[in-house]
C-alpha cells in the first residue's frame, strides 16, 4: 500500500512541475529544448527526478522525467534515456543544501543580460519584492546574487559552486551568458525565488538602461 501511495505522490508532483515548465516556456524562459528541472522526495533521498534532455518545453509532460542517483547517473529503469547535461548541477545543489527539494533553471532574458554586464555578483536594494527571497525581511537590505562563469565541464562547475556556496544565501545564482538556477524546500518556494530574481533583474535593467 505504501508503495502505491508513494508512486501516486511522485506522479502528482511530476504533473504539477510539468505544468509549470510549460508556463515558463510560454513566458520565454525555456525556449525550445533549453533548461532543466528536478525534484526529490523525502521517502527517496538518494533519487533525483530530473527532466530528460532534448524535450521541447512547450510540450513537456510528466512522462518526460527520468530518475538518477546522487551522482547524476540514470537508474536502471531509465538507462535508455538521457538526463540533462546539467544534471550534476542539480546534484550539487542538493548536496550543498540538504533542505532543497526542487531545483528550477531558467534562460530568461534579463538575468542573462546582467550576467554578461557584471562580474561576480548583482546587488539589489530598495525593492519590496526582494523579500520574495526566503530570509529577506526588509527592502532596505542589500541582496547579493552570485554570478558564476559558464563551463561545459560540469565537474569543474560543481567545484566552483562548492567554493562559492557560502554566497548562495538567497537560494539562487546566475551563470554568465547562460541563465539562472533557483531552489527551494517546496515547488512554490523555488518558483518564488526564480520569479523574484527575474523580476528584480528586469526592474534594475529598465531602471539603468531604459528609463533615461
Amino acid at each position: 500500500m505504501f508503495f502505491y501511495i508513494f508512486e501516486f505522490v511522485k506522479d502528482q508532483i511530476k504533473k504539477e512541475l510539468a505544468k509549470l515548465i510549460r508556463s515558463f516556456n510560454r513566458k520565454g524562459w525555456s525556449p525550445a529544448t533549453s533548461t532543466n528541472y528536478s525534484f526529490r522526495i523525502s521517502e527517496e533521498p538518494n533519487t533525483i527526478v530530473v527532466s530528460r534532455s532534448g524535450i521541447d518545453k512547450a510540450y513537456f509532460t510528466k512522462d518526460d522525467f527520468i530518475e538518477v542517483n546522487r551522482k547524476g547517473e540514470a537508474l536502471p529503469a531509465f538507462e535508455s534515456q538521457r538526463p540533462s547535461a546539467e544534471t550534476l548541477i542539480h546534484c550539487s545543489i542538493y548536496d550543498l543544501f540538504p533542505q532543497a527539494q526542487f531545483v528550477l533553471h531558467s534562460h530568461s532574458v534579463y538575468p542573462v543580460l546582467w550576467s554578461m554586464k557584471l562580474q561576480e555578483q548583482i546587488i539589489f536594494q530598495g525593492y519590496e519584492v526582494q523579500k520574495g527571497f526566503d530570509g529577506q525581511k526588509s527592502h532596505l537590505d542589500e541582496v547579493c546574487i552570485p554570478i558564476l562563469e559558464n563551463s561545459q565541464n560540469m565537474v569543474e562547475f560543481s567545484t566552483w559552486m562548492e567554493n562559492r556556496s557560502a554566497e548562495f544565501t538567497n537560494h539562487c545564482f546566475l551563470i554568465k551568458g547562460h541563465g539562472t538556477y533557483a531552489w527551494g524546500k517546496t515547488l512554490f518556494e523555488a518558483k518564488r525565488h526564480l520569479e523574484t530574481l527575474d523580476y528584480l533583474c528586469e526592474l534594475e535593467w529598465k531602471r539603468n538602461f531604459e528609463s533615461k
